[in-house]
């Protein structure tokens, strides 16, 4: 991580002090604010490069916070939560946030969390021009729509391809079902959960180089899936 700036938003002091820990370094500023009010603020007068927050602030509630600053900014935001309800996590992300991570957390769970959302908002540009990515030796050719793994073709059905297209173009990033349903299917009605499960697992099939230990589409239970952030 290099001239980077990073945001935590946190009325705990010794969270924040964490978290800096964890993400601080060479290149890399870390700015506070203990306040959701305060948080916004410094996110607009500085433009982080990503921002921390957590859920529970007492000013602002958190998704508030997220919305505000998704008016306005790109930047990946990783919301810190200690609460458990799978519907508030769904609520988030489907409020702007990129991806989430529950306390009591690790600094290596944080360090690797941040890692994939800012590789994810570096390969971004590549994936929206439509560039070949590769991740774990699957290529991904978005303009020719061919798909291979280590220099052999896969075959995907039309419906697996847009699946796939879609997890590509948010790599890094906790979509949840309802996000993911949208985007492969529109508003068609159906149980979004149920539709993907089958078709999640025919993909996995396909490009997973052990499909029962998945190492690229992850299942985030209760909440969606998020596909392993770009190389």
């Amino acid at each position: 991580m290099n001239e980077l700036t990073i945001l935590v938003i946190d009325d705990e002091p010794q969270i924040r002090r964490v978290v800096r820990n964890a993400l601080a370094g060479d290149g890399v500023r870390v700015l506070e604010a203990g306040t959701g009010r305060e948080g916004i603020d410094l996110a607009a007068a500085e433009r982080p490069d990503l921002v921390v927050v957590d859920l529970g602030l007492p000013d602002v509630a958190g998704a508030s916070v997220v919305r505000e600053i998704r008016k306005w900014s790109s930047a990946p935001i990783v919301v810190l939560s200690a609460r458990h309800a799978e519907s508030e996590k769904v609520a988030l992300l489907d409020s702007g946030a990129d991806d989430y991570v529950t306390k009591p957390f690790s600094a290596a769970e944080l360090q690797a969390r941040v890692r994939a959302q800012l590789r994810r908002a570096r390969t971004a540009p590549a994936a929206a021009e439509g560039a070949p990515l590769e991740v774990d030796g699957l290529r991904v050719d978005t303009a020719r729509r061919a798909v291979a793994r280590d220099g052999a073709e896969i075959h995907l059905t039309p419906t697996e391809w847009d699946l796939l297209r879609a997890f590509v173009a948010q790599a890094g990033r906790t979509l949840t079902h309802d996000q993911i349903f949208r985007a492969v299917w529109g508003r068609s009605p159906g149980d979004p959960q149920a539709y993907l499960r089958v078709h999640v697992a025919n993909l996995r099939r396909k490009i997973e180089r052990d499909p029962v230990r998945p190492s690229l589409i992850l299942t985030e239970p209760g909440v969606g899936y998020r596909f392993r952030a770009l190389d």
